[in-house]
């Protein structure tokens, strides 16, 4: 039997906007939103073509290209020069782009420039962390006309205030908050929500408060949506990967026994063969024949 269309894993045809995602409730029958990282062309080309509904290019390219610990060390710069790689795969998902730290934090007009930015270069949307301190800033995103998608829970750029990467909101006090921040952000003017590291009581409370869909990571099963590293779900990465995290393939494995194996048809010279070389004119194979290395 072929393999099902895109269609049939249940993304429609033609580009996915914000009113699409913005309406996607499980509660009303609609289908779960399906979210996936993507930091360059290849990886955009690959998701985009697995039926995902949303790019997300993440801070977190801080972990998984650049080699960093935490997301604190990216710019708007390298924000903008991954978000432009991703949109020239011209990808029919949605392609939201991550304000990274200290971009939104310092002033609104910082934040709107910033998100301006990401927007031109090629985001149909923005991303940023935190809870009801954010409603000021969010609200002034949405007014320049820039949709925006709020982040609670688990906020990597919080690492430093967190103690590390903490499952969130584990006490019923913690929990209300994360409900009347993710109340307030949508209020504010969010099309929709990502949860991430806490129990999964808690992504379904959220999830039942809401009118624009939740997108979990870490969450539970609850949420309209889920979403998950393009590297962490193919077995691309060095460390060992969360809890929450299924693997479909393990990539890295594949490409370095590749690798290998390239490396030892060329210490045994047999790469490249005939067929992997260019051949001259028969003149040129006469005068240059008897040529060796």
């Amino acid at each position: 039997m072929d393999s099902p269309t895109v269609r049939e894993q249940g993304r429609p045809r033609g580009p996915i906007t914000v009113p699409m995602i913005a309406t996607r409730k499980r509660r009303a029958g609609d289908l779960p939103v399906v979210m996936v990282t993507a930091y360059d062309e290849p990886s955009a080309r690959i998701a985009d073509g697995g039926g995902v509904d949303v790019l997300l290019v993440g801070d977190s390219v801080a972990n998984n290209v650049l080699g960093y610990e935490d997301t604190l060390r990216v710019t708007v710069d390298d924000m903008v020069r991954h978000v432009g790689a991703v949109s020239r795969a011209k990808p029919s998902a949605l392609v939201v782009a991550d304000l990274p730290w200290m971009s939104y934090h310092l002033s609104v007009d910082a934040a709107v420039a910033n998100a301006a930015r990401l927007v031109r270069a090629g985001a149909a949307a923005v991303k940023l962390e935190g809870g009801a301190e954010r409603v000021a800033v969010v609200e002034a995103i949405v007014r320049a006309q820039i949709p925006v998608m709020g982040h609670l829970g688990l906020t990597p750029q919080s690492v430093l205030t967190m103690g590390g990467y903490r499952v969130q909101a584990r006490d019923v006090d913690a929990a209300e908050e994360v409900v009347s921040s993710a109340r307030a952000l949508e209020q504010a003017g969010c099309f929709s929500l990502v949860l991430e590291g806490v129990p999964d009581v808690v992504g379904a409370r959220v999830t039942d408060a809401l009118g624009v869909p939740t997108i979990g990571i870490g969450a539970g099963p609850h949420c309209d949506g889920q979403v998950l590293v393009f590297h962490d779900l193919l077995g691309l990465g060095a460390a060992p990967v969360p809890k929450f995290v299924r693997q479909y393939a393990r990539l890295a494995e594949l490409a370095t026994e590749a690798v290998e194996t390239f490396a030892a048809d060329v210490r045994a010279g047999t790469f490249p063969g005939e067929s992997e070389s260019y051949h001259g004119s028969e003149e040129l194979q006469r005068v240059f024949g008897g040529a060796a290395v």
